[in-house]
């Protein structure tokens, strides 16, 4: 079985028709009733029977009424037999005696749960996403799973917990995806709830990661870890910038012809300046009257 259409007329319409035949053959059931029991008249009876079994029939149509909220779908079910839904809204007259069960199908959100898990590198961290969803197919909803909310709830977690442990918390390869690549992360979390929840009826519009430490035990640690990578990679910059800068400087002395150095005076102007523009702390510069060379 299928998503299909039900079987649907403007309520508006049955019900004044139905109206204007209960009043009518309810008359005539108690035109009849009252004709009969002054007269004995056997015709007037059986009228008068017909009638209120019409009218019964027509109470029972009744029961085809339903109202349809917008974005909202009706599941109708005749003793348990699915015949269709209604997703249109209005006013609608569907088969009587129909049970019919609301679908929502307004976009919903939720977040998940601090979910502790281990990375990829085996690295404890706490995660949490928020899932975007909506239902596109009331029957799969209603029918494919006990509880299309909870299914997505519980899918949702799991597949946060499978992308924690296939991606680390802090990639230190550029070709490796981190778990704080927050775009490509979201792409892979969303591909796979869409594909974790086509059978309950239900599109994930987006899933973003809303959380992501380190656990705490752990969180000092790594907190210095990464303290201790910046440090190193701002020195390595410092470094790189230094040596241009020393070597800038010693080819315009030599193009200029300022002064003329000797290897050594070299080694000690380059390592003067490596100091002076290394170093993490304000230089005292000291001043030398006299020659390096005794």
């Amino acid at each position: 079985m299928k998503f299909r259409d039900a079987f649907r007329l403007n309520g508006f319409l049955v019900l004044l028709g139905w109206l204007v035949l209960t009043i009518l053959f309810g008359a005539g059931a108690v035109l009849g009733y009252v004709v009969a029991g002054k007269g004995g008249n056997v015709p007037a009876l059986i009228g008068a029977i017909v009638a209120t079994v019409i009218v019964v029939v027509l109470l029972l149509l009744a029961t085809g009424l339903t109202v349809v909220n917008p974005n909202e779908a009706k599941v109708v079910q005749f003793f348990g037999r699915y015949i269709g839904s209604v997703s249109e809204p209005g006013f609608f007259s569907v088969v009587p005696l129909t049970d019919r069960r609301s679908i929502s199908l307004r976009v919903r959100n939720f977040e998940t749960q601090k979910l502790k898990v281990n990375d990829a590198d085996g690295n404890p961290v706490e995660i949490a996403a928020v899932v975007v969803y909506r239902v596109v197919d009331s029957f799969k909803a209603a029918f494919a799973v006990d509880d299309y909310e909870e299914y997505v709830e519980t899918q949702s977690e799991a597949a946060v917990r499978h992308l924690a442990t296939t991606h680390p918390y802090d990639a230190h390869d550029v070709d490796r995806t981190s778990l704080r690549d927050g775009a490509e992360v979201a792409g892979e979390l969303t591909v796979e709830l869409r594909e974790r929840t086509e059978l309950a009826g239900i599109e994930v519009l987006e899933a973003r990661i809303t959380h992501l430490a380190y656990a705490p035990e752990i969180a000092q640690a790594m907190l210095v870890r990464q303290q201790a990578a910046q440090v190193v990679a701002a020195r390595t910059h410092i470094v790189e910038g230094a040596v241009g800068m020393v070597g800038l400087a010693l080819e315009k002395l030599a193009e200029q012809g300022t002064v003329e150095l000797d290897e050594e005076r070299k080694a000690t102007m380059v390592s003067n300046l490596l100091v002076v523009l290394c170093g993490d702390r304000a230089i005292q510069p000291v001043v030398n009257a006299g020659s390096i060379y005794s």
